[in-house]
């Protein structure tokens, strides 16, 4: 098992970025990882995401979404081939801090007879994609009406 957790504090409110977070059809605009994602922001709904780490290889994929509690949380779960073979549960959380301010937490966690040989490939390009996109979304929500 391996987990990657990044965290930016963003001058917005959980709404503002929970909009930018699910608006999936304005992600080619502004989002530098995750460059397209289609499907409902619902519990059970399948996604089409799109990712394109830092440095790396672009891959599709079609995770199914576990949470969309609105302000609150985004979390779904992708799987390669078979079961156990390599699985990534991501999650986008929002945490109110003081004078409307929020702090959002990407982290994914990632299970699977895979997860030892692509260790170091998701420690640093899928990292720094987090990275990438958190700043992203931070200077989005911040500008945002």
């Amino acid at each position: 098992m391996l987990l990657l957790r990044t965290e930016i504090d963003i001058n917005a409110s959980g709404e503002r970025v929970w909009r930018v977070l699910t608006d999936f059809g304005a992600y080619g605009e502004w989002n530098p990882f995750i460059t397209s994602i289609s499907g409902q922001v619902k519990q059970g709904a399948r996604l089409k995401v799109r990712v394109q780490p830092p440095g790396g290889r672009g891959m599709t994929f079609r995770p199914t979404v576990l949470a969309a509690d609105p302000n609150r949380e985004l979390r779904w779960v992708g799987r390669l081939l078979l079961p156990g073979i390599f699985e990534g549960e991501h999650a986008f959380l929002i945490t109110p801090l003081e004078n409307g301010r929020v702090r959002l937490r990407q982290q994914e966690t990632f299970r699977g007879l895979l997860v030892p040989l692509l260790r170091r490939l998701l420690d640093g390009q899928t990292r720094a994609g987090f990275e990438a996109m958190n700043r992203a979304l931070k200077e989005r929500a911040e500008r945002s009406p």
